[in-house]
């Protein structure tokens, strides 16, 4: 397995991140039972897979729980593990989502007993939430930081602005700021090309892709007709299925099947090759499905290759949109 820095930390991260968003919800869906969940944890510290990423809204806390049981008995510490924070927790109270700092501070006890464990990796703050003031939420973190509770703080779907922002911010008050930003990335939308990439190039910031398959439409499943089980089968709230260009995974499919490679190990490594890129989170339901995951983030692709992906899905492009949040003034929680 290959590993690479987390950012400027120095921390070493598989190239593959092991996702965690199926655990705990219903496996007749997408999910995955909390046998199912623990295979594949299992299958992936077999793998040499040292970086987990959860986030407190997956399941409501399911998911957490079920990787707090698996990594009992001293697998925790060989473990980078990254959860976020700020999806709604519970239906019944205003508070119980966002990036304020009472809920940062709450959200990340609640974290950390359910991961039962005593500090966090890296915790990262799931969206932006423009209705608070940045300093607020980057205080709470540094204090987090300075309690022992969490080790680094990350971001997830910010704009390059928010994140150039919070890093300007978190240098003039003398405190600890984001390392990381978690954005959807693949080659539906590589609007993050743009501005954000540069950014978190230029000032070492880690990126950990969300949705390098985009939802599995980037493994040739949903060509034909939707696929029982997989992401988009039961619902399709952000209408993505509707968008797909077929011609042109069509096209993809075509070199992936040229380079003797499946769709799916072509568009993984296209993702984990870009410059700038620290692990694609991967998701699985099976260690058979993660072990091939995992070696296609490891392929390294040929420049005829990437040439030719290029002239399909130019850089910069949007087919699909992703890299999208509600960044008004009272943003809906997650």
């Amino acid at each position: 397995m290959e590993y690479r820095p987390l950012g400027r930390t120095g921390v070493q991260v598989s190239v593959a991140c092991l996702g965690t968003m199926t655990f705990g919800w219903d496996p007749d869906d997408w999910g995955s039972t909390e046998e199912q969940s623990n295979d594949v944890i299992d299958g992936a510290m077999e793998l040499g897979i040292n970086f987990f990423d959860t986030a407190d809204v997956y399941s409501r806390g399911t998911s957490e729980k079920i990787i707090g049981k698996a990594l009992k008995g001293g697998k925790r510490d060989k473990i980078v593990l990254a959860t976020k924070c700020h999806g709604r927790m519970a239906d019944d109270d205003p508070n119980a989502w966002g990036s304020t700092r009472r809920h940062v501070m709450e959200a990340c006890e609640a974290s950390l007993k359910r991961l039962k464990t005593d500090w966090i990796d890296l915790y990262q703050v799931h969206r932006p939430h423009p209705a608070v003031p940045i300093d607020e939420t980057l205080r709470a973190l540094d204090d987090l930081v300075r309690a022992g509770k969490i080790r680094y703080a990350g971001c997830s779907t910010f704009g390059a602005w928010q994140a150039c922002e919070a890093h300007y911010v978190a240098r003039a008050l003398g405190i600890n700021g984001f390392i990381s930003e978690q954005p959807p990335y693949n080659l539906l939308d590589r609007r993050i090309e743009r501005e954000l990439l540069p950014f978190c190039k230029t000032y070492d910031w880690a990126v950990i892709p969300w949705s390098p398959l985009a939802g599995g439409m980037l493994s040739g499943k949903y060509l034909d007709s939707k696929t029982k089980g997989a992401r988009y089968s039961g619902s399709d709230p952000m209408g993505r299925l509707k968008q797909l260009p077929r011609p042109k995974i069509q096209r993809l499919k075509g070199i992936a099947d040229r380079a003797g490679i499946s769709l799916s190990t072509l568009s993984l490594a296209w993702v984990a090759g870009q410059p700038g890129i620290t692990s694609p989170i991967i998701g699985a339901r099976s260690a058979a499905q993660l072990k091939e995951s995992a070696a296609a983030c490891e392929v390294k692709l040929s420049e005829r290759v990437l040439k030719q992906i290029d002239e399909i899905f130019k850089p910069g492009s949007m087919h699909v949109e992703y890299y999208s949040a509600n960044f008004g003034p009272n943003a809906r929680p997650l």
